[in-house]
Formats: structure tokens, sequence, C-alpha cells
């Protein structure tokens, strides 16, 4: 997701030069030290280098955030070729440690699965109560990120899973050493592994969990902060802004629910208020097989309050739509979470454009298709909800790193390296060439 840490560091501080020359007085080349540190193998595709952009991008314009994901120990595989075919390895790239983190084992939270729901009457009123089921411990391990010229540094926050009793202790004693250790190895399972292959129920409920954990987790995370400031629930969208980077943290959305109605007791349709004002949406796809849907059954399972949550989401949206178009019966029967196939199915693309007040791309082209065709219904029942945000990779280390040429072309222009930080800086550019015919 963010690439390798000292190379960014040194060029954000600007210090690369600085380094290379101590480097080099001490016989030593600082391209064969960034060789010897590991790629993190926290997600190298489309999602994660987005992630790390934004996270990127915000500290250079010094606005506060946190990363929110996974610490895996494994990445999805490793490629290596033998006898002219690939195989694929597991990628473990705490092999070596990460130096960059720091585990905060002050900042940990339960994070529940499975289990009942039942009506009980607490404050004057009748709430539903979540029990029973499976604890797991989130436990926070913090990577500091620096931005571009700047003196604020902001957090990648990723969360591990450990077991809520570390073994049965009666169990073992009893000679059950596997059963004893059951619950440990149930909680290892969680983070030990980027993409589980979710073609088996097992794999697609390990997935779930996956995502669920790191949800519940980083909403209380984000819940335990607001509530130390002592101020009403309707400001918490002035404060939090929570971007939903495509249908995977989708779930978050009905977490933020759940704490608002059954543990701060707020009426759901103020709670489901705030969380439509708090919550962003990215979609990454124009593929309909792409987005994100989970059976009903697995889902109602594992998460039996937010499936609870969902229906009543689509509950108060339909009737809306229903308002709106009385007679369009396929209409509502497309913009509803719930697929109404066999198996039902859960549309989690559908729960986040519902519950978000605004919805972007991630390139113009990409933007007017969901516009005009993957959700068209939505958009003309939200006629300002849609929006595009173009996303590159970052400019700056990619030009810097690996066309030095171009860079210090750049730098000899500007006399500094001003333009990293601000690209607008390189419209003159052409004419600078043209005037300078040596660099052709």
């Amino acid at each position: 997701m963010l690439g390798r840490l000292l190379q960014n560091s040194l060029i954000n501080f600007n210090l690369e030069d600085k380094y290379r020359e101590s480097l080099n007085e001490l016989g030593y080349k600082l391209e064969d030290i960034y060789e010897k540190e590991n790629d993190p193998a926290l997600g190298n595709g489309g999602l994660g280098r987005l992630a790390a952009c934004y996270l990127d991008s915000l500290t250079s314009l010094n606005f506060p955030a946190y990363g929110y994901g996974i610490r895996y120990d494994y990445g999805i595989f490793k490629q290596v070729i033998e006898n002219f075919q690939q195989n694929e390895l597991p990628d473990y790239w705490l092999t070596k440690g990460n130096p960059w983190e720091i585990m905060r084992l002050d900042v940990k939270f339960t994070v529940k699965f499975y289990g009942t729901c039942k009506d009980e009457f607490k404050h004057g009123k009748t709430v539903r109560v979540w029990e029973g089921g499976e604890d797991v411990l989130a436990i926070a391990f913090d990577t500091v990120i620096p931005g571009w010229n700047t003196l604020l540094c902001n957090t990648l926050r990723l969360w591990k899973s450990f077991p809520s009793q570390e073994f049965d202790f009666q169990s073992f004693n009893r000679g059950n050493y596997q059963s004893a250790l059951e619950d440990k190895n149930n909680a290892n399972y969680i983070t030990s592994v980027l993409y589980p292959n979710d073609s088996t129920r097992a794999g697609k409920e390990l997935r779930l969990k996956q995502q669920y954990f790191f949800c519940a987790a980083t909403i209380q995370d984000i819940i335990s902060s607001f509530v130390k400031t002592s101020k009403p629930w309707n400001e918490f969208p002035e404060k939090h802004a929570i971007q939903l980077n495509d249908t995977h943290p989708a779930v978050a959305i009905t977490e933020l629910l759940r704490i608002l109605v059954d543990e701060y007791f707020l009426e759901s349709e103020e709670a489901f208020q705030i969380v439509c004002k708090t919550f962003g949406y990215t979609n990454h796809t124009v593929l309909p097989e792409a987005l994100e849907k989970w059976p009903v059954d697995l889902f109602g399972n594992l998460l039996p309050r937010h499936l609870e949550l969902i229906y009543l989401i689509n509950h108060f949206f339909l009737e809306r739509v229903r308002q709106k178009y009385p007679k369009d019966n396929q209409k509502i029967s497309r913009m509803s979470i719930i697929e109404e196939s066999y198996p039902k199915m859960i549309r989690m693309a559908n729960l986040c454009i519902i519950s978000s007040h605004v919805v972007n791309g991630v390139a113009d082209l990409h933007t007017q298709l969901l516009k005009s065709h993957l959700f068209r219904d939505f958009n003309n029942f939200y006629p300002n909800r849609f929006i595009n945000i173009t996303n590159g990779a970052t400019p700056r280390r990619w030009i810097h790193t690996s066309f030095r040429e171009l860079s210090d072309i750049l730098k000899d222009y500007y006399g500094n390296l001003d333009w990293l930080g601000e690209l607008s800086l390189l419209e003159n550019l052409p004419t600078y060439i043209e005037e300078n015919k040596k660099f052709e």
C-alpha cells in the first residue's frame, strides 16, 4: 500500500542528498540500504495505492487524518519462477520485523461475532441487545506518515487480532490441547492473510470477518475520541469524515449506526442522519460482477444485529423510492439493498450510496459511467450526490525517485524542490525546455 518508507520519508524531509553523502563517506550506498527494507504486503493494487495517496496528500496539505486497515501477517502471495513455471508462495513481509511501527497496547477494542439479539428495556425505552458469540481483541499498530515540506505527521493505524483470552486453562489441564487453543487460533486467522480465497463458505466468512474486524475497531476508536469532548452527537459529522475505500469497509456504516442506536440510545432516524453526513464512498469499478455482495444467511449468522439494521435502512429508503416512483417495481427492486434472488444477497454498493452524503469515481470517464449506466437510478434519485475525484500515483515520489535526471532538470529550473508539492508549477516548463536546447 505505502511502499518502502525510508526513501519516501527522506524525500518528504528533503534529507535524501545529505543521507547519500554521509553514507558514501562511510563506504555504503543509500540505494543498497533502500533494498534491505521489505515492501509492506498490505495491498499493492489500485485500492491500496489510492489509500496511500489519500493519506499522503492529506498530510502534505496539513489535514489531520488517520488511515485505517489490517496488519496482515502475510501478503496475498509472492511470485517465483521455478522450472519455467510460476509458483505462489506466502509473502511473510514481517520476517525481519517492521522498524516503522509502534505497537499501541493502550489502544485496543473488543470485536464481537455471531451471537443473538433480543429486546431489553433500558433508559426508559426498549433497545436491542447483541449478546453471546465470540469476542476477539483488536490492538493498534501505528506507523507515522510524514508529509512533504510540512511539520505535520499523520498516522496509519493497522489492527491486529488477538484472542480475548490466551487459552482455556481448564481444557488444557484435561488434556484437550487443541480445544484449549481454539479461541487463540480463531483470532489469529483473522489478520493472517490478505485476501483469503473466498471460493468456499469458510473463505467468504473469513473475509467478512476481516472486514468487520477492522471496521468495528476503527469506529470504536473514532467514537472514543469524540465522547471525550462531551460534544452533542449532531456535531459528530463536523468533527469526523470517514471515507469508504470501495465497499470493503461498508459494514462500518452499520457499525456506527449500531453504536449510536444500541449503546448511546439515539433514535434510529436521527442516528442514520448522522451516519449519512459522516460517510463518503469511493467507487473503483464499473463492472457489476465486481460489486461486492454477501449472502444474507452468512451475513446474518456472523453479524445478526447488523443484518437487522441493513433491513431497517432499506425499509426507510424504499419507502422514499415508492413515494417518488409508486408504480415502478423494477426500479424499486434495482435500488434495494437486498437482492431478492436465491440465495438472497446484500448489495454493499447500494448500502454505501444510500448511507453516504457524497459518492465519487476516480476518473472523469469512470464517474460519468457511474452516473449514466451503473448507478443511473441512484444518480436520478440523488442528483447532487455523485462527484469526480481524480487520484493519480503520488507524482513527486515517482518523478524524483524513478526519473532523477528529470528531477534534476526541474530543480535546476526552479532553484528548489517546491514543484514536488505543487505540480501546477510545471505549466511553464515547455517554454523553458524550448529555450534550453541542451536538455533535448
